[in-house]
């Protein structure tokens, strides 16, 4: 349908509104019964609380085995040992395909996930077969997910000769960003990783997102490399850690020293939460201007066999990791699943409100920290102004 009234919800558990929404986008908002006779078309919202769009800021779509028989973990449980087992393994499960990725963004659209910055494998094994996967199950399912593409070196960047040719290649025919990963211990050359990366960034007007999974002041070494890049090639706004564990280790006063460094550079910052990670100092983070976003990570892939992509457990997760009580710091991690995370896939007007595309999320709750805490089913989600769940089914 091109144009329908979804009548009768609460956006953020406010007051009841109805939207109009036209050609993918919110035409307007107002409040509910005074546009009955606009639409032609009606659609129920029945008073339920209305969130818009969730926004995965760190996924993997291109790895999962998702609708295949069960795979058991295997391999050594570390960063290499997963990256071994991955390489050696993915072939066996039809890593990566198209179908693979359509039946994660499926998922993602199950729980009420809009759009994502995804993380697709760039390699000598597969080339760019893998981003062109993703593209290819982005316009299978119609655009109903938005995809930005980080071309991501998983098997590492300079120990792999023949892998910047392909992240400059892939930055050339439209990645977003490309990415890196542990410059100090996977490629052992942190400096010349770095310098390499921050180079076809620059030439190439794409952003950077650096996977981090070195601890302590390894950790904190490759932060004030990546400050002082960013900073020298005038990239603020465009360059992403992911995962950063070691930020949440450092002893106070060098951690309130490195964030606000971060804020001053304009790097941001995405977190999957994990239950077995040092806590993000999220207030000092949150007042210097760091950005943070939330994501799945993998789901069901060979590295680990959780994950059903669901952001929402993700922010519940990450309200639980971080102590989060109050109804306004419930609410907080509702929003860096939604309105923080928008920056991260470019969206300048995001909401549940005129002009936005129209992304919405129906839950039966009776406000936002009840959503956190309960994490109910989306009875309906509306995607680009399309209908792609309701009563929690799929529909696309």
């Amino acid at each position: 349908m091109t144009a329908f009234l979804l009548a009768d919800v609460r956006p953020w558990g406010g007051d009841p509104v109805d939207l109009l929404i036209a050609d993918g986008v919110i035409a307007d908002v107002t409040p509910a019964g005074s546009q009955a006779a606009v639409a032609e078309q009606r659609v129920d919202g029945r008073g339920l609380l209305a969130l818009p769009g969730f926004v995965n800021a760190h996924a993997h779509v291109d790895k999962s085995w998702w609708g295949q028989p069960w795979v058991s973990y295997g391999g050594q449980p570390t960063t290499q040992g997963r990256i071994a087992h991955e390489r050696a393994e993915r072939d066996r499960y039809g890593i990566p395909s198209v179908a693979g990725a359509i039946a994660v963004l499926r998922e993602f659209l199950r729980h009420g996930t809009t759009a994502t910055r995804t993380h697709v494998d760039v390699d000598l094994g597969v080339g760019l077969t893998g981003i062109a996967n993703v593209r290819d199950a982005v316009d299978a399912l119609g655009g109903a997910v938005e995809v930005e593409i980080v071309a991501f070196p998983q098997d590492g960047v300079l120990r792999r000769p023949g892998v910047l040719e392909l992240l400059d290649k892939a930055a050339a025919e439209g990645a977003t960003s490309i990415g890196g990963l542990d410059p100090a211990s996977i490629d052992r050359d942190p400096v010349g990783q770095l310098d390499a990366l921050f180079e076809i960034a620059a030439r190439r007007a794409v952003g950077i997102d650096i996977h981090l999974h070195d601890r302590g002041e390894l950790g904190a070494f490759q932060y004030e490399l990546i400050i002082e890049r960013t900073r020298q090639a005038g990239l603020g706004g465009t360059v992403n850690v992911s995962h950063g564990f070691a930020l949440g280790e450092l002893p106070a006063e060098r951690r309130a020293e490195m964030v606000g460094r971060l804020g001053e550079a304009g790097i941001s910052w995405t977190t999957v939460a994990p239950a077995n990670s040092a806590p993000l100092p999220w207030r000092e983070m949150r007042a210097a201007g760091v950005a943070i976003g939330l994501g799945t990570d993998g789901i069901r892939d060979l590295w680990s066999p959780y994950g059903d992509g669901d952001l929402l457990q993700v922010a519940r997760g990450f309200a639980r990791l971080h102590g989060l009580r109050a109804d306004e710091e419930l609410t907080y991690a509702i929003e860096l699943a939604t309105t923080y995370g928008a920056s991260f896939v470019h969206r300048e007007n995001y909401g549940l409100t005129p002009g936005a595309r129209a992304d919405v999320v129906l839950l039966d709750a009776e406000n936002v920290p009840d959503v956190l805490v309960r994490a109910p089913r989306r009875e309906l989600v509306v995607a680009g102004g399309q209908v792609v769940v309701r009563d929690g089914e799929l529909q696309v």
